[in-house]
């Protein structure tokens, strides 16, 4: 009456190459991620500022501010020179704006330690 269906097990062959498809496919996805970031010019690193803003530099000291885009520094701040921008943290001009600010006449100068 009825009949008996047997399915017979995959063999190890089958499982492993399936496992080494999974992986190979993977192993692509990655790299094409990692493609896709350096090619865009997508960083890793912490931005300064948010979408619509822009970085600001305390005028006589190391501190800053993010200011949003299409509105003046506010009183004691000042854009920082146009060539000297820091964009993301840690990155060149970051660091250089640590130890480096500029005067109440836009020069830039060298802090003293501690400021």
């Amino acid at each position: 009456m009825y009949s008996t269906i047997r399915v017979r097990p995959a063999s190890r062959a089958s499982h492993a190459s399936g496992r080494r498809s999974a992986r190979s496919l993977a192993a692509l996805a990655l790299a094409g991620a990692a493609a896709a970031a350096v090619l865009t010019g997508c960083s890793t690193q912490d931005a300064i500022c948010g979408g619509g803003e822009y970085p600001v530099l305390h005028v006589g000291s190391s501190g800053s501010a993010c200011q949003p885009d299409g509105e003046e520094p506010p009183k004691g701040y000042a854009r920082y020179p146009e060539d000297k921008v820091p964009e993301h943290v840690d990155d060149k001009w970051d660091k250089y704006w640590s130890d480096h600010t500029l005067d109440s006449d836009g020069k830039i100068i060298k802090l003293k330690d501690g400021q």
